[in-house]
């Protein structure tokens, strides 16, 4: 029995993956920086299909994120499974630092943070070795003194896993595999046959990323690299391949005894990219002691086999990101796993009833606070979202509306309230209205049509649409151009003016994303120049 796997296997703002496998169950987790809940676990049995069963942290004693600029809070986690008990290790850059929280479901609920004393730095992972000892291996400056941006090492030290104290030696263990390499970063610590295995990203997490490996017989070393360094990266392939950024893995070994590799990559349209880094997936196999990833091809490829029986699941479940997704709050009593808000949401800030009531805040989604947004993430270059929402209370100086968001100086919206409709591009912080449109109804949908680096930003009346703005250039919101390390999420939101009076929630009827057939693109093209 096999599978067929599809990269990405995880589409879309999925980065830093980490991956833990216990019995015939396999778990990812991945950075989610300023976005609550945080760090998204997945749960396959196949390795090729995914689906969402919970967030790691989604409370905000757990995950405090107050005005945390988008691509700071939670760094590159790594889940591990130890008898009988999950651990995740993650760094909270913007309160408190490292941290461990543990569950024996991985569903949760996950127990509060346990914060490491001493352990600087960030990018830690855990490792249990037989004897029962666990080590903490990170990464922190030079400890001489950086003498250039990103001359970091990685460390280990025994940690007292009862405690959740470091103990013992602290060793600085490797600084990557080139000379004067940049950010030797994400390292885990394996123990395979007779060798213990240091693998890690360095390079940068851009167009130099790579994935590296060391070895040595102790724990604490001496590690020596690997000839063959890198084992794994596209930054030879040239600007234009369309696969780029790839490093920062994770390794496991199936039930059946295989090896594969996670890790982060992304996939650029012309040199841009707006969903920010992806999950990746490669089979491994060891030579004289060394991992070779893909063997035969050495990079990442669109498919491959999986020797394991291919999972079942309930067919349109949302929680799974490569589906469409379809959401009628008319008849929902709870937001699922995949929802995402800014920063730590207040308690008031939404509920369902017959409706996503959405509380219009003073708070907009291009500042630092808690603004009223609720969003998923952008998992392709070609779709279509839309959002209904009754219009009852949206007079001046209260609104709700769709937008696609890279982050708070980087987005591109329609805003509805007043009667009318507004599409607004913000630009390094700028905002600049590019349409506008008067629509008195009881009822409007929102619509954003996105084609590879052009979007279409409509509203509906009935079966009338009402055109904002076309051919809007939205490589701005790619990695490239606003920075940070966030891809694209999409959702609604709601606002009130400074002089608003009253308390009013916005009702969104209904919320959809819907991937584009490329071929119906194509199709369309091919009759419009007939």
């Amino acid at each position: 029995m096999s599978v067929i796997a599809s990269n990405p296997i995880l589409p879309g703002f999925y980065p830093d993956p980490s991956m833990c496998a216990v019995g015939e169950d396999y778990y990812i987790v991945n950075s989610s920086f300023a976005y609550f809940p945080g760090l998204p676990i997945m749960h396959s049995k196949d390795l090729a299909h995914w689906e969402q069963i919970g967030n790691v942290l989604d409370r905000e004693s757990q995950l405090p994120l107050k005005d945390a600029e988008i691509s700071r809070g939670l760094f590159a986690p790594t889940i591990r499974y130890y008898d009988g008990v999950f651990y995740v290790i993650c760094t909270n850059v913007s309160f408190g630092g490292n941290f461990i929280v543990t569950a024996t479901d991985p569903k949760g609920p996950w127990s509060e943070p346990h914060y490491i004393e001493g352990a600087d730095g960030i990018d830690p992972s855990l490792f249990f070795d037989e004897d029962g000892k666990c080590y903490y291996i990170g990464t922190h400056p030079n400890p001489e003194g950086p003498k250039y941006n990103g001359d970091w090492y990685i460390y280990i030290q025994e940690l007292d896993i009862k405690e959740f104290k470091l103990v013992g030696e602290h060793k600085n263990v490797w600084n990557g595999a080139l000379k004067n390499v940049e950010w030797p970063e994400g390292p885990h610590l394996y123990k395979i046959g007779e060798y213990y295995y240091i693998i890690h990203a360095e390079g940068g997490t851009g167009p130099s990323h790579a994935v590296s490996v060391a070895r040595s017989k102790e724990v604490f070393g001496p590690y020596e690299g690997n000839f063959n360094n890198p084992i794994l990266t596209h930054r030879h392939l040239g600007v234009k391949y369309p696969i780029r950024y790839v490093g920062h893995a994770d390794l496991i070994q199936t039930a059946l005894g295989d090896w594969y590799m996670v890790m982060l990559g992304v996939r650029q349209i012309d040199g841009y990219t707006t969903m920010g880094r992806e999950t990746f997936l490669a089979r491994v196999i060891f030579e004289d002691g060394w991992p070779v990833v893909n063997p035969g091809v050495g990079r990442l490829t669109d498919k491959m086999e999986i020797k394991l029986p291919q999972m079942e699941y309930q067919e349109k479940y949302t929680a799974r990101p490569e589906v469409d997704k379809l959401y009628d709050f008319t008849n929902m009593e709870e937001l699922g796993p995949e929802f995402l808000f800014l920063r730590n949401p207040k308690s008031d800030m939404y509920k369902l009833d017959n409706a996503l009531c959405l509380k219009c805040s003073k708070e907009k989604i291009t500042g630092f606070g808690n603004a009223s947004y609720v969003g998923i993430r952008q998992t392709g270059h070609l779709f279509e979202t839309a959002a209904t929402i009754s219009t009852d209370g949206l007079l001046e100086g209260h609104s709700a509306g769709l937008v696609l968001f890279q982050s708070q100086s980087y987005n591109l919206r329609i805003e509805y309230g007043g009667c009318h409709a507004d599409a607004i591009m913000t630009k390094d912080g700028v905002e600049e209205k590019i349409g506008s449109v008067m629509i008195p109804a009881d009822l409007v949908t929102l619509v954003i049509s996105v084609v590879g680096l052009k979007a279409v930003l409509g509203v509906m009346v009935g079966k009338d649409l009402f055109i904002l703005a076309k051919d809007v250039d939205i490589s701005m919101l790619s990695t490239e151009v606003a920075g940070g390390f966030v891809g694209c999420t999409i959702g609604v939101f709601a606002h009130s003016s400074e002089d608003a009076v009253g308390e009013v929630y916005s009702k969104i009827r209904s919320f959809s994303y819907k991937r584009i057939d490329p071929k119906k693109i194509k199709e369309a093209q091919q009759s419009a120049e007939q």
